[in-house]
């Protein structure tokens, strides 16, 4: 078929019979392998929601489109879309990028590309909604410059809203490629643009189910435990739910992703009658089922509930509920944020390396610094057999010997110039070795 497609002049070329669709569960792995063999960047997976897409004419594949999440930063498409940080990170999932497009080896059909782009569109938001349960209204691709113009981007009407600095994500840093891409934009619908940036937008475009996310018998039962002895704020006349249930579903809620009281109360509602009745919600017994808290009920709890008790009595259940060896120490001051006194709100976290789940957390004084809260915050954490890490702030001589005789923990803290005894303590130390293979001799 694709030899007849060749010898076909593009003026009687079928465009009418060319069908763009998603890839079935069977056809993954032939859409893989040639993904990986023929794109100039290979292959080997889509970050995030994705979609695999193959053009065909007649049951003969001719391209591979790869559809996956948006670019988590862009200065030129944040720039045009005009939202602000905070809408960016609410809205950044209705957008999808076209990470791979693939005209197979062979087709050589002039319009093509620029046909399948069009056909593609048309269907990706049904597509993207039906499979991920949100709609997309924004398409973004990024073409590299010194290899194609863009031409059937442009053709499919794309707009070129500039060109990259050169950088791609490599693990959690930004690494300088030194190949510039230029950028490509496509709204999906009229509205687009006000879709992202409004921050009063349809209810639709706004997300507030939390991810799912699957807690063992043994978690959700420490759990319970831990939150038993917490005082409860609440007068005890009239009171329905638990004050274990309420902090239960809360919690478990956020680690799931819910950012709100209403996306916590709804995924207290989409949990299992089983679920439920581990977290101690109440039950029923008109409807014989277990009942999850309200929305205001939610609310008006957390308003109320000691949130330092909170925060200490969860540490030690967060520690065992991740893996991981490493935990680090790093400070922020919360933009937008102050105390009675006007001065900013800063905060000392204590997080997993592997997960990067803060598992403990305290307020800087206004008058005070990181150093003396250290040790305050890593008092209740069990942290025998693991390594803490921190920057130069933290190297002092009195939280080492805490970690190391007290939590019989170690330690990796960083020297700067400011330290100048120290640093040069170190260079001489290690004046005719290696650095760093000596060091694990130590």
């Amino acid at each position: 078929m694709i030899d007849a497609v060749l010898s076909t002049n593009f003026r009687e070329f079928p465009f009418h019979a060319v069908t763009v669709r998603p890839i079935t569960y069977s056809e993954r792995s032939d859409w893989d392998n040639l993904m990986a063999r023929h794109h100039y960047l290979g292959f080997r997976s889509l970050v995030g929601e994705s979609i695999r897409y193959l053009a065909e004419l007649d049951g003969r594949w001719l391209a591979l489109l790869g559809w996956s999440a948006a670019a988590l930063k862009c200065k030129p498409r944040d720039i045009w879309i005009g939202w602000p940080s905070v809408i960016q990170w609410q809205r950044l999932y209705l957008i999808a990028n076209n990470s791979r497009f693939l005209i197979l080896p062979g087709i050589n059909i002039p319009n093509l590309a620029s046909k399948i782009l069009s056909l593609n569109l048309k269907r990706l938001p049904i597509d993207w909604e039906a499979i991920h349960g949100h709609p997309v209204v924004l398409a973004e691709t990024f073409v590299d410059s010194s290899r194609f113009s863009g031409t059937c981007y442009k053709a499919a009407n794309w707009m070129c809203l500039g060109h990259t600095k050169g950088f791609s994500k490599s693990s959690s840093r930004y690494v300088h490629n030194g190949q510039p891409k230029a950028i490509f934009v496509r709204p999906l619908y009229r509205q687009a643009l006000q879709v992202l940036r409004n921050p009063l937008c349809d209810q639709k475009y706004i997300r507030r189910v939390a991810s799912p996310m699957k807690f063992k018998k043994k978690q959700v039962e420490d759990l319970i435990i831990t939150l038993k002895n917490l005082p409860d704020p609440r007068y005890k006349r009239g009171i329905r739910h638990r004050q274990v249930s309420i902090l239960a579903i809360s919690i478990c809620a956020v680690l799931c992703g819910a950012r709100s009281y209403s996306a916590i109360a709804e995924w207290g509602y989409h949990c299992s009658q089983k679920i439920r009745e581990r977290l101690w919600c109440r039950f029923d017994k008109k409807t014989q089922q277990y009942i999850s808290p309200s929305e205001p009920t939610i609310r008006r709890f957390l308003q109320r509930i000691d949130a330092e008790a909170v925060d200490n009595a969860l540490g030690k259940w967060l520690s065992s509920l991740f893996t991981g060896n490493t935990i680090g120490l790093d400070g922020k001051v919360l933009k937008g944020a102050r105390n009675e006194d006007g001065s900013k709100v800063h905060l000392l976290s204590a997080f997993t390396h592997e997960q990067g789940i803060t598992i403990a957390q305290r307020q800087i004084e206004s008058k005070s610094n990181e150093i003396p809260a250290a040790h305050s915050l890593l008092e209740p954490l069990d942290l025998e057999g693991k390594v803490v890490t921190a920057d130069a702030m933290h190297t002092q001589r009195k939280l080492a010997r805490f970690l190391v005789e007290d939590k019989h923990a170690d330690y990796c803290f960083t020297v700067k110039d400011n330290q100048p005894t120290l640093k040069d303590d170190i260079a001489f130390l290690f004046l005719n070795e290696d650095f760093p293979p000596s060091a694990r001799n130590m």
